[in-house]
């Protein structure tokens, strides 16, 4: 990282000063942190030895570097954390379309335009505004883009504290944001770490449909619906199946249960509103998408991580578990002959329901 060209700068004063642009650049809060993260290190290394982690193994192939930003970013001192709201206003209740099993539920966070490159965008913004006050610095951008513990970052940096379902809630606006750093060379002035507030509260464990979150703040990814129609590439265990209900890709309830989440914000940034009626689509109609039309209507969105085999997968389980009717069982059908063997795995075992 580069040196500021500036000696000496008012860094009290860029501090409230990057606050108040990051807010002007659509982000709803910035926080300021230090890079000391060794509890959370020991955290993490107990929870890939634990292999919670599942076929996650980039989780573990950076070694130290998502514990120690040091050593990611060379010449790190302070990391910036920033939070985006995303929930869309006007989209359908999500109670209401996890009550109706014959709609596949896809994840809040995930229905409109994907956030990654907006986020690192607007971060890139945040980086030259500071440039315009004091000169080149050394920085670099991440949005889940590197390893990075940006839940202990932005806690540390006073925007939240980690929930025992291991999501960041934050007093203000709940927990449905998300998050993105600024690693940086300035000797900024750090802020004070949010402290937590759960008290006895275990709504989030008890609400787990896989019991994925195995104790406070120790989730089990392997069973996790995030983890089951995202991450994982293979056949979904048949046991955690029927639990799955009809979410299809990824899963809210430990975040739609959270007494916090009244005070949850509503997403300003008009990109994330819901594309194609994924707040509540019917799954017969989501299972006869074609290849090209998976490619077309998930362009830009963050559901094209699933891939069309995933999704497929996906929505055969949510099938399966959904009320029997000629229709539903025609469409099965008509997938029963996929060329993929884990579709049409998932077809049967979702076939052999309704049999």
């Amino acid at each position: 990282m580069c040196m500021p060209t500036q000696v000496s700068p008012d860094y009290t004063a860029l501090a409230r000063d990057i606050k108040r642009w990051a807010r002007e650049l659509g982000f709803a809060e910035a926080g300021i942190s230090g890079i000391r993260l060794e509890q959370d290190e020991r955290h993490l290394e107990r929870w890939l030895q634990d292999e919670y982690h599942g076929e996650m193994d980039y989780m573990a192939r950076h070694g130290s570097k998502r514990s120690r930003p040091e050593e990611l970013e060379p010449g790190t001192q302070r990391v910036i954390s920033v939070r985006m709201d995303y929930m869309p206003p006007g989209m359908q209740s999500a109670w209401e379309v996890l009550r109706t099993p014959d709609a596949g539920y896809v994840a809040r966070y995930a229905l409109g335009r994907d956030y990654h490159k907006l986020m690192r965008h607007r971060l890139q913004k945040l980086a030259e505004r500071i440039r315009g006050a004091i000169g080149d610095f050394g920085f670099r951008a991440y949005v889940d883009s590197a390893p990075v513990l940006e839940k202990a970052l932005a806690r540390n940096a006073g925007l939240g504290w980690i929930g025992k379902h291991t999501v960041l809630i934050s007093r203000q606006a709940g927990s449905y944001f998300f998050l993105g750093e600024l690693y940086t060379n300035l000797p900024l002035p750090i802020d004070e770490p949010a402290t937590a507030h759960c008290g006895t509260c275990r709504k989030c464990i008890d609400i787990c449909p896989t019991q994925a979150i195995v104790a406070p703040y120790r989730l089990d990814a392997r069973r996790c619906i995030s983890y089951l129609t995202i991450e994982l590439k293979g056949a979904i265990p048949e046991p955690l199946r029927a639990p799955m209900g009809n979410r299809i890709f990824g899963c809210d309830d430990c975040q739609l249960i959270c007494p916090w989440n009244k005070f949850a914000q509503w997403a300003t940034e008009a990109d994330f509103a819901p594309r194609h009626s994924l707040d509540g689509a019917k799954l017969v109609e989501l299972f006869g998408w074609s290849e090209e039309q998976f490619l077309q209507r998930t362009e830009g969105m963050a559901i094209r991580r699933a891939g069309y085999e995933g999704w497929l997968r996906n929505i055969a389980v949510a099938l399966g578990n959904a009320p029997s009717s000629e229709q539903v069982r025609a469409a099965l059908q008509a997938r029963a002959e996929h060329p993929s063997p884990i579709v049409r795995e998932h077809v049967a075992w979702a076939l052999a329901r309704h049999s």
